[in-house]
């Protein structure tokens, strides 16, 4: 039983995912994710309270909550239907070089979770 012990610790302690969240905290970046069999790209700006993203020529802002240093919420500031007036959470998973994959959800549907990945494209 020791013995089992043991190796899970040593497994669990060398495989460690990279999240350094603080990074993206703030920038220009480009996020694409996959809807109905297809690549969908946007660009935004992120600051300590704001996200400003272009989609399809349409500006969209949000005001930023953080939760901690890889997770927050995002919700529209001028929001156009009931369901935009909910707030999304995003939670970084994991970072690699100027990217990072996360998952995001409606903080009132949580069990319906989509995954996206964002590059950073400059400061």
């Amino acid at each position: 039983m020791k013995k089992v012990i043991i190796l899970s610790l040593l497994l669990t302690s060398c495989y460690s995912v990279e999240r350094n969240c603080l990074d993206f905290k703030t920038g220009v970046f480009e996020f694409s994710t996959s809807i109905n069999d297809s690549i969908v790209k946007s660009k935004f700006t992120r600051t300590n309270e704001f996200e400003i993203e272009m989609y399809n020529g349409i500006e969209d802002s949000s005001t930023i909550t953080w939760v901690n240093n890889c997770e927050f919420l995002l919700t529209k500031i001028n929001p156009r239907t009931n369901q935009e007036k909910r707030p999304i959470r995003i939670k970084i998973l994991r970072t690699y070089g100027e990217k990072y994959d996360f998952e995001y959800s409606q903080v009132i549907d949580a069990q319906k979770i989509s995954r996206g990945s964002v590059t950073k494209i400059s400061e």
